[in-house]
């Protein structure tokens, strides 16, 4: 069975990650004319821990922080590929490639879980 929940929460999370890390990557690039902007990352990134305690009436601690860290990890990484046009080599590419493997297996719910 999918774990639909689990799977929503996680790319909640993740694509709040996506837009903030791309917006501090931006501001990076502009320096200090742009650093008063870092106070939206900031303010977004204060509504997580509540869409984490959300998270956790569905689904475990280990599991909601592995489904976030990846899906974010993966996204974050194509948004550095595709947007900025950043380079990964192959090795770094299969391990992207195993970090999106990772998200199918834990979304699933097994009889067991």
């Amino acid at each position: 069975m999918i774990a639909w929940r689990t799977i929503l929460y996680g790319l909640i999370m993740a694509v709040i990650d996506t837009g903030m890390l791309g917006l501090i990557k931006e501001i990076s690039k502009d320096g200090v004319k742009m650093l008063a902007l870092m106070t939206i990352p900031t303010l977004v990134y204060a509504i997580q821990p509540w869409i984490f305690l959300s998270a956790l009436k569905t689904e475990t601690m280990t599991v909601m922080n592995l489904y976030w860290d990846l899906s974010s990890d993966v996204l974050v990484s194509l948004l550095g590929i595709f947007y900025f046009k950043e380079k990964l080599g192959l090795v770094r590419s299969i391990g992207l490639g195993f970090g999106a493997l990772s998200l199918s297996l834990l979304s699933y719910k097994g009889d067991d879980d």
